[in-house]
């Protein structure tokens, strides 16, 4: 007779999206996400999906940029997975360590297989998008421009998970 045992070991199953507004152009830029992609493959299923951000004129206005980031937020909603756990990536988010984010994956990946994250464009995301989230992070204070702060977080994710791992590369 055959026994198959299967072991969950908590963030190893997670699926990783990053729902970004706004399409990388710097070809650094690109090459840095790809390393961290590979890099990430080791520990989880991750992914980028790029949605296109909204044109607007060269001065909007207030009523023409929340227009806009209610339409990203629309089809932000539409590629955010079935019963994800939800980070929108925002200055008015809780700020962690490394090693707190770490310690928040692991969490995470123990309710659920599914953990999303929204990056806004240049205005940043809709209002009401934010507040569905289940959980809204801050990197800082600072304001950073979107396609850095893609790096950052691939970086961050690929971080914590050396870190739960054990791994050298957390120091």
């Amino acid at each position: 007779f055959l026994i198959i045992i299967v072991v969950r070991l908590g963030v190893y199953m997670l699926s990783v999206k990053i729902i970004c507004i706004g399409k990388l152009k710097e070809r650094e830029y690109t090459l840095l996400c790809s390393e961290y992609l590979k890099r990430l493959s080791r520990f989880c299923r991750a992914e980028v999906l790029q949605l296109e951000e909204q044109r607007l004129p060269e001065r909007p206005s207030a009523l023409q940029i929340a227009e806009a980031l209610r339409r990203e937020a629309e089809k932000a909603r539409m590629a955010i997975p079935h019963g994800a756990y939800t980070v929108a990536l925002c200055i008015e988010g809780r700020s962690m360590t490394s090693e707190a984010f770490a310690e928040k994956l692991e969490s995470v990946a123990q309710k659920t297989d599914k953990l999303c994250f929204l990056i806004g464009g240049s205005h940043g995301l809709d209002d009401a998008l934010k507040q569905e989230a289940s959980f809204r992070l801050s990197f800082s204070q600072m304001t950073f421009p979107h396609h850095l702060f893609r790096v950052m977080l691939l970086e961050q994710i690929y971080r914590a998970f050396s870190i739960n791992s054990g791994s050298q590369y957390h120091k």
